[in-house]
């Protein structure tokens, strides 16, 4: 493993899945490659949480799309945290925007966004979307774009 990583405490290693909501089992690691802007995406299809309300499982397919700058989300931890959602109850707007938030205060990223598929409940599919671009950059321009030209893709 490379010594730069050293640091990281899933990777490799047996993990226990979160019972609760857990943004403390996040970890960054080194971009190697901080001077040029690439697109890193993750595609999770089987996240659930729970309504807030009543209880009963929400399903959804996440999209976690970023510009990294000097660090990186590890996918394995990203994994266990989005595992955290299984028993946590929030409104599908509420969960984006939180795992948008801990992405963010995680890696301070160029740019990101998140868009949540969720499957229909009583009918109707819900498929809130937020973005962030780092102030003072063109990212920041970029997210009002993009915010402002919004499709489901």
């Amino acid at each position: 493993m490379d010594r730069k990583q050293d640091h990281l405490q899933s990777l490799g290693r047996y993990s226990e899945i979160p019972e609760t909501y857990a943004p403390e089992v996040l970890e960054a690691f080194e971009n190697q490659h901080p001077e040029r802007d690439y697109w890193v995406q993750f595609n999770c299809p089987e996240f659930t949480a729970l309504c807030p309300i009543t209880g009963q499982p929400d399903f959804a397919e996440i999209k976690i799309m970023y510009i990294p700058d000097k660090r990186m989300v590890e996918s394995k931890s990203l994994k266990l945290y989005m595992f955290s959602f299984r028993n946590h109850g929030d409104f599908h707007e509420d969960v984006i925007n939180i795992i948008l938030n801990d992405l963010v205060k995680l890696m301070d990223p160029r740019y990101i966004e998140v868009l949540g598929l969720f499957l229909p409940r009583g009918g109707i599919s819900i498929y809130p979307y937020a973005n962030y671009g780092k102030p003072g950059t063109k990212f920041e321009k970029m997210a009002e774009e993009r915010m402002k030209n919004y499709q489901i893709r």
